[in-house]
C-alpha cells in the first residue's frame, strides 16, 4: 500500500468513526431530527440567496411542509429558473446532512 493510499483509507476509516448512528437511533426521533437540520438548511438558504424568485406559492408549500413535521408525500413542483435552484441547493444540503433525497418535498406530476 502507497502512503496516500494509507492516509486516504485512515481518512474515510476516522469519518465513518465520527459519522451519526443514525440507524441505531428510533425512527420517529431521527425523523424529527431529520425536519428539524432541513428547517435551519432551508433558514440559512433563504437568509444568504433571500426570497427573490421564489413564488409565494412555493415559499407556502415549502413552510408547510416544514411545519408539517416534514411529512407527507412530495407535493411541491419548483418552477424553472430560481426555484429549481432552490430546490436543487436544498436537495445538496439535505443529503450531505445525511438525509435520504425520498425525504424531499420535490415532485412535478
Amino acid at each position: 500500500m502507497t502512503a496516500s493510499f494509507r492516509c486516504l483509507l485512515a481518512a474515510l476509516l476516522l469519518a465513518l468513526a465520527a459519522a451519526s448512528p443514525a440507524v441505531a437511533q428510533d425512527p420517529a426521533a431521527f425523523a424529527a431530527e431529520k425536519c428539524s437540520r432541513y428547517r435551519q438548511a432551508t433558514a440559512d438558504a433563504l437568509r444568504r440567496w433571500g426570497r427573490d424568485g421564489l413564488s409565494a406559492d412555493f415559499l407556502a408549500a415549502h413552510a408547510a411542509f416544514i411545519e408539517g413535521g416534514c411529512q407527507g408525500p412530495p407535493s411541491i413542483c419548483p418552477r424553472p429558473g430560481r426555484e429549481t435552484d432552490f430546490a436543487n441547493a436544498m436537495t445538496v444540503r439535505a443529503m450531505n446532512a445525511g438525509m435520504a433525497s425520498t425525504f424531499l418535498p420535490w415532485a412535478c406530476r
